[in-house]
């Protein structure tokens, strides 16, 4: 006989599997940015592969310190925005703009020897991809206030935001069986409960 708690327990392993790689990857994130100590000193670095040459900063060491600098904490950034849960996850779309944007110059600088400074003007640049998500990020919050406060904000309806999915009724049955189950442990039982709270919204 299949047990009813194995689907859930699949979904658990899946769940702290990869929960376990997203760790993992943060942790070993300082080795990633100390990767530019293997690269040599000079303008020239030449493989059996391909030769490059660090024109803006004339040292291959030090344009890759300058690339892993913007690469960690954008690839960190990437992480916590594809597994944060919370409903202002979008707001993370701007710091990582940002280092996209940082990333980008300073590869366009090296390659095509640009002499104006890396950062300048940056701001006016990302200004429109900021106030977008910020505008996103407030609609969401409306939303949010008007779903759990009960406030009239009927103007906004047409927003078609949908913060909280509905729960199908296939997921509404399992929860009602793990309900019934009286070997879930404190984790389950306060999933459960937050589950049961947004479908009640």
């Amino acid at each position: 006989m299949i047990s009813k708690n194995k689907p859930y327990k699949n979904q658990r392993s899946g769940y702290l599997l990869l929960g376990s790689l997203v760790a993992l990857c943060i942790a070993f994130s300082p080795y990633i940015f100390y990767l530019y100590e293997v690269f040599p000193n000079g303008p020239v670095w030449e493989t059996s592969f391909f030769t490059y040459e660090s024109k803006y900063f004339e040292d291959v060491l030090t344009a890759a310190w300058t690339y892993l600098g913007k690469i960690t904490p954008l690839f960190l950034l990437l992480l916590w925005f594809f597994t944060c849960k919370h409903w202002w996850y979008h707001v993370i779309l701007i710091p990582i703009a940002m280092y996209s944007y940082q990333l980008v110059v300073v590869v366009y600088d090296d390659v095509y020897l640009r002499t104006d400074y890396i950062d300048i003007n940056q701001l006016i640049y990302l200004a429109p991809f900021f106030i977008i998500i910020l505008s996103i990020v407030y609609l969401i919050r409306i939303k949010i206030f008007d779903r759990v406060y009960g406030l009239d904000l009927s103007e906004l309806d047409e927003t078609e935001i949908s913060v909280f999915s509905p729960i199908s009724d296939k997921d509404l049955k399992e929860i009602k069986n793990f309900q019934e189950d009286e070997d879930l442990d404190d984790i389950d039982q306060s999933k459960i409960l937050i589950e049961d709270y947004y479908r009640k919204l």
